[in-house]
């Protein structure tokens, strides 16, 4: 690692050849190879052993009298955020981030630029640890952004990384964004407006919607050549703008934005414009499907195409064979083509006979890639308006479950997993025995089909996502997915398979010791995709058939919870007995169920609550509570030490309660709220008087939750009805807490409580 550093650093940080000294350009092409070894390294190496050779070179660069040393101490402080992510969030984070802080004040153009390089990628890739320190962030970013002119907008692009926390110097940054794309001659500029753009991408953009609007319109409408780079990123701002400012604001657009797509695909042949086209065509299918339904016949139709097409694809005969350096990965440079091996059923006008393979340019591989992804969107979005179009998209996107890049498998089989849920829909919202068939004939071709894939496909990132797409199927469609015989089995027993590693991707083929930090890092995030389907399973048929099942896999979950294990084991482990035990709840005959796995779980996850680890802690914290409410009474004998197990000074639940209380509202993890009032609604149907003794701050924190606007309708509805039995059956409490709210708090609370 020395000798390597040693090289790469003096490339690193040397100054650019003459007439190159623009701060705002691209690295050159010897410091860009220099960026991505260390990006490599943060990648592959354990990032305790890289930090400790690399830390004396970035601290050597970062203090010297040269701009452009000090330069190259922040593009390599900036390439290791993704890959040490979360050896940098847990031990530097602040000394990294005083860094760069200090560096956007630079007297040295080309310093600042780096400095907000590195500010973009910590955004990107270290949250939500970063934005914690917006207060610091955004004053000095701010005097940075009010500093440069319309011409030096690159690196600008990464401000709106800390779109969360940048309303208020938000008139400052749109103002130069809307500036350059109205008024800059020069398209690259635009292009990074867009970019920008796309990047800040919330409902507090709505004010500058339409002239936002009206610019990318203007960009789609022109058919030049030189425009293309631009259009395509125009589209890309386009779906996520869609996705995000609001149904209320899109989707008077949305009629508009579809046709100008359709027009681009017939008047311009280009797959990376296609490809944007399809990601804006569901993305509206998100927002306004009831828009896109009369066109699904010209955007299945270009789709399905794109799905056929062996356009890009060159024939490699016997004569011309010749070794194969990269791999996908490094093929993925603009232009480039992908080493991918199609077999001879390819269409080609060349003798089988002579072909000893194919490989595809990127570009194409991309567009069969979104086209899968999106058919699968727009299926399940737009429902049984997709009726009429369903089983050629089935038939076109399950021929590509074998196709040689891993990508566009991986897409198959996503967009086939939700082909499964779009037919479920249709079929709940209007059960005909046609409907019922035709699910049935969905599911028992794609569960063998990623069943088989998960055991033998080579590429773990294609099993993560065949996993994630069995589980969103089986999450979906509940029993109806496990109807056929043997299949519960089946799925069991391959989620074993998972955990023992025995499957052909995790087959490293030789001394484990060799396996590189990566595919580690990937052998842990499968094993969490299969553990997540135990949940899922758990939840789909009565306790008493998963069972068996769940007996065999528990001491696979179990062993990962020991003292020895990782952090991250522990965490996965006692997190997936948790959410196995919370699904359990709901489904018939889980009080014996869960009861008979109480003395195995308890230890632990006594155990849990217990950890030096403040994750392993909060799940095990979750899972007592989730077996407690599994198994009831069965285990009431169990209370004191489950309660003994949050904190040992609480002996009495009177005393856990009030301490419950004390940390609302809560300021993260939200999706919590639904499990809180969901405890608090059943402590006061059992012990109204405990609750009504901490009413005022328990008014409070409901205030507070019922002014916030992303509260999904079961934690709104579940809050309602604890808010309204308080309100008629302790009106005196409860009208004395409401009226200690401020003004506005209040008359929500009143409107909430009366209203039917």
């Amino acid at each position: 690692l020395q000798p390597i550093l040693q090289v790469v650093f003096p490339i690193l940080s040397a100054a650019p050849p003459p007439g190159e000294e623009d701060p705002e350009d691209e690295e050159n092409d010897t410091e860009g190879f220099a960026v991505q070894v260390i990006d490599t390294m943060a990648l592959h190496m354990p990032p305790e052993k890289l930090f400790n050779q690399l830390l004396p070179f970035t601290q050597a660069c970062l203090s010297s009298e040269n701009s452009y040393e000090r330069k190259g101490g922040l593009m390599c402080m900036a390439v290791l955020a993704e890959g040490c992510a979360d050896h940098i969030r847990t031990k530097m984070l602040s000394s990294m981030l005083q860094t760069v802080c200090r560096s956007l004040s630079d007297k040295n153009q080309v310093v600042r630029s780096a400095a907000l390089f590195a500010l973009g990628q910590f955004s990107e890739h270290l949250q939500p640890d970063v934005s914690k320190f917006h207060a610091e962030l955004m004053p000095l970013l701010h005097g940075y952004l009010s500093s440069v002119n319309q011409t030096k907008i690159g690196h600008m692009t990464k401000a709106f990384y800390h779109a969360d926390t940048i309303n208020p110097y938000l008139p400052t940054l749109m103002e130069t964004m809307l500036s350059a794309l109205n008024n800059a001659e020069n398209l690259k500029l635009k292009e990074l407006a867009v970019s920008a753009i796309a990047n800040a991408a919330k409902k507090m953009l709505v004010p500058y919607f339409p002239p936002i609007i009206e610019s990318l319109k203007g960009f789609l409408t022109d058919t030049r050549e030189e425009m293309r780079a631009l259009q395509t990123q125009a589209l890309d701002t386009l779906s996520v703008l869609a996705r995000t400012v609001g149904k209320e604001v899109f989707s008077p657009l949305a009629a508009e934005c579809v046709q100008l797509g359709l027009n681009l695909t017939d008047a311009v042949d280009d797959p990376d414009l296609r490809r944007c086209t399809y990601s804006l065509f569901s993305a509206v299918s998100d927002v306004s499907p009831d828009c896109l339904a009369p066109q699904l016949t010209p955007i299945t139709t270009v789709m399905l195409l794109s799905l056929r097409s062996t356009e890009g694809v060159t024939a490699h005969l016997e004569e011309d064979k010749q070794f194969v350096l990269l791999d996908d990965d490094d093929a993925d440079d603009e232009g480039g083509e992908g080493d991918a091996v199609l077999d001879e059923e390819g269409e080609t006008e060349v003798d089988d006979r002579d072909v000893a393979g194919f490989s595809v340019e990127n570009a194409y591989i991309d567009e069969k890639e979104d086209a899968c992804d999106a058919l699968g969107e727009i299926a399940f979005n737009t429902g049984v308006a997709f009726q009429p179009f369903l089983e050629s998209s089935f038939q076109q996107v399950y021929e590509l479950r074998d196709f040689p890049h891993e990508d566009v498998r991986r897409a198959a089989f996503g967009a086939m997993g939700q082909f499964c849920r779009a037919q479920h829909k249709v079929w709940k919202e209007n059960p005909t025995e046609a409907n019922h068939q035709a699910l049935h004939k969905l599911l028992q071709v794609v569960l063998p089909c990623f069943l088989e894939a998960v055991r033998q496909d080579r590429e773990r990132q294609v099993v993560m996502a065949i996993l994630e797409s069995m589980n969103a199927v089986i999450k979906s469609c509940q029993e109806e997915a496990l109807q056929a015989p043997g299949i519960l089995a089946e799925i069991s027993n391959t989620i074993k398979d998972v955990l023992k590693k025995k499957t052909v991707c995790q087959d490293v083929g030789g001394d484990e010791a060799d396996e590189d930090e990566q595919q580690v890092e990937y052998d842990a995030m499968l094993q969490e995709f299969a553990g997540e389907g135990i949940p899922v399973l758990a939840s789909a048929v009565p306790a008493e058939t998963f069972y068996p099942h769940l007996n065999d896999l528990l001491p696979l979950i179990m062993s990962k919870a020991k003292s020895s294990c990782t952090e991250a084991d522990r965490s996965f482990s006692v997190g997936t007995i948790g959410e196995t035990l919370h699904s359990l709840v709901d489904v018939a005959g889980c009080r014996v169920v869960a009861g008979r796995l109480s003395n195995r779980l308890l230890p632990v996850l006594v155990a849990g609550v217990k950890d030096s680890d403040a994750e392993v802690r909060n799940n095990g914290v979750f899972a007592l509570g989730a077996l407690a409410q599994a198994a009831g009474p069965i285990i009431a004998s169990e209370y004191p030490m489950i309660i003994s197990g949050y904190n040992t000074h609480f002996t009495l639940f009177s005393q856990v309660f009030p301490a419950l209380v004390a940390r609302l509202p809560l300021k993260e993890d939200m999706e919590e709220n639904k499990t809180i009032y969901s405890c608090l609604t059943f402590l006061y149907s059992h012990n109204p008087v405990l609750v009504v003794r901490h009413l005022r701050p328990i008014i409070s924190a409901a205030a507070h939750l019922l002014g916030m606007k992303d509260v999904d309708n079961e934690t709104r509805n579940t809050l309602l009805m604890l808010l309204r039995g308080l309100a008629q059956h302790h009106t005196q409490e409860f009208e004395s807490a409401v009226i200690s709210l401020p003004d506005e708090q209040r008359n929500k609370m009143t409107m909430a409580v009366t209203q039917s």
